[in-house]
Parts: structure tokens; C-alpha cells; sequence
């Protein structure tokens, strides 16, 4: 399946969130010995089967830590030529709410060893960046460590020759800048909320950008897609997150509303808006058309 007739790419979700996990009654047994719940995928098969009639034509799924790998690439199995793998270590870890913090470079010793067993099978490295929200980076102990894990994985990525899809919250121009110190030329800045004169720097670079369908209730993400050229442009959900809705779980056939969004501020038919986001998508993540083949 080549761009041209295809349909949108959804450059950044999370497939294996537990939001999209429905336990199977009467089956589930704890985890351990190395075996996970069982679970039953008929809500996430829903889940893809609207994906595909919203015109998605592929799905990039990003991991965030790593006991969420082996799911991931599971799924990417299950969902052959449609989910497309990323693996990679987010800069806040931790499950649930009340327990997150800031990554440590114990996170990545546990994750390095995985993501290079399934080398040949990603698309990219991801999610991995930079986050300064103060909650999670208080002290500069801890950017300091999220730097020293990005550029790790940065290293990582320019050795496989794969993409890096990238997290910059409350970093964006310390993210930019660590990127092109490092010499990373394919990268995705997936929902940045920096300022657009920053997006610009990361363009001037040869990066993408990727808007959820939270764009219409944010002010930020307006005024970038109104600076940023279309050709520096992909399409993203962040399902779950990042939704039309706040609190509403987002699924990846919302594309739709980002697409849509960026027509309507770019004077143009949101079918030009897909082609254009799905080449650039194709040239960020060279591997994408070979991976849809199978």
C-alpha cells in the first residue's frame, strides 16, 4: 500500500495503555513468571476496525517504559502491516499518576537490552525526550539525567538507522538543541507545546511536527500549525490522550479532527491535508512502506 490512494498515518499513540485493555472474566490470573493477565484485545479490535473505516492507513505505536515492550510488540504482531512498533524510554516514569518521576539511567539499563533484541522489527525509537515539568525535573540532577538517557537513545538510533519520536514537554527549545548537538536528522517532535519561533528552529533542522486532535481546544497548538509549513506536518492522536474531549479516552480515528483543523487554517481540502502529512510521514520513518507491505 503506497501513499498515493492510502490514507492517514497516525504518527504517535499508545496502544498498549491500560485504557484499551479489557481483562477476560473468569481467565485472568496474575501476573508473574514472566506471564502477563490475559486479556481480551475485542475492544481494541473495535478500536482499530473504526481506525480503518476514519481512512488510517497505519498506526505508530509508541512505548514508554520497559515493561510495556514485549505487549507492544505483540500487538504489532497481531495487527501485522497496520501497528507499527516504536520502543523506547519516556522521560517520566511510572504507572499511574501517583507514582511518577523523572527517568533514571536504571530505567534504560533494563530497556537497552530489549529494543535491541527487536532491532529489526521498529519502525523507530520512541517515546523518548525531555520533560522539565517541574513536578517530574525539580532539580537539575534530574534534567541532567533525562539528558544522559536521551542521548543514549539518540546513539542508539543513529547506529540502527532508525527515527526518534520524540517527547519535549516544558523542553522544547532544550530538546531541540540537544537533538542537533547529538546529530539526530530523522525525528518526530510529537505534540509540541513550545513556542512556534522554537518549532521553527526544529524545522530549520528537518524535523516534523505532529498535531493531535487536541489542537482545537489549544491555543499553543493553533498558533503553530498556523506557522509551520505543511511539509514539516504529521498527523497524530496520542491515544488515549490528547483528545477533542478532555478526560475522554481519544482513539486513533479521531485523526479526522486534526486533519480537519489543519485544513480549515491552511485554506486547503483536508484530502490534500492527508496526502501531504502521509508523504512527510513516509520520509520521516523510512521503513513505513516496507513494514505496511507485510
Amino acid at each position: 500500500m503506497g501513499a498515493a490512494g492510502g490514507g492517514a498515518v497516525d504518527c504517535h499513540c499508545h496502544l498498549s495503555a491500560p485504557d484499551f485493555d479489557s481483562v477476560c472474566k473468569g481467565e485472568a490470573r496474575p501476573a508473574g513468571a514472566g506471564r502477563p493477565p490475559v486479556l481480551s484485545l475485542q475492544d481494541l479490535d473495535d478500536v482499530l476496525e473504526k481506525a480503518k473505516k476514519a481512512n488510517v492507513m497505519a498506526l505508530v505505536m509508541v512505548a514508554e517504559h520497559s515493561g510495556e515492550f514485549e505487549k507492544i510488540m505483540q500487538l504489532s504482531e497481531r495487527y501485522k502491516g497496520f501497528v507499527l512498533p516504536c520502543l523506547g524510554v519516556h522521560p517520566v516514569q511510572g504507572v499511574s499518576p501517583g507514582d511518577q518521576r523523572s527517568v533514571t539511567l536504571k530505567d534504560l539499563d533494563v530497556a537497552l537490552p530489549i529494543m535491541e533484541n527487536y532491532k529489526d522489527q521498529l519502525l523507530a525509537i520512541g517515546e523518548v525526550g525531555l520533560d522539565f515539568s517541574p513536578r517530574f525535573a525539580g532539580t537539575d540532577e534530574q534534567k541532567e539525567e533525562q539528558r544522559q538517557v536521551l542521548i543514549q537513545q539518540v546513539q542508539l538510533a543513529k547506529r540502527l538507522n532508525l527515527p526518534l519520536n520524540v517527547h519535549s514537554r516544558s523542553a522544547g527549545r532544550p530538546t531541540i538543541s540537544l537533538l542537533n548537538e547529538q546529530g539526530a536528522d530523522k525525528v518526530l517532535l510529537h505534540a509540541f507545546d513550545g513556542r512556534p519561533s522554537v518549532a521553527m528552529e526544529g524545522v530549520k533542522a528537518g524535523y516534523f511536527f505532529s498535531i493531535p486532535p487536541s489542537v482545537i481546544r489549544s491555543g499553543q497548538k493553533q498558533k503553530l500549525v498556523k506557522q509551520l509549513p505543511l511539509t514539516s506536518i504529521c498527523l497524530e492522536t496520542d491515544s488515549p490522550a490528547l483528545g477533542p474531549e478532555k478526560q475522554v479516552r481519544n482513539e486513533p480515528q479521531n485523526i479526522s479532527i486534526s486533519a480537519e483543523y489543519i485544513a480549515k487554517v491552511k485554506g486547503i481540502s483536508v484530502e490534500e491535508v492527508i496526502e501531504v502529512t502521509t508523504q512527510n510521514a513516509l520520509r520521516l520513518f523510512p521503513k513505513l512502506h516496507q513494514l505496511l507491505q507485510k
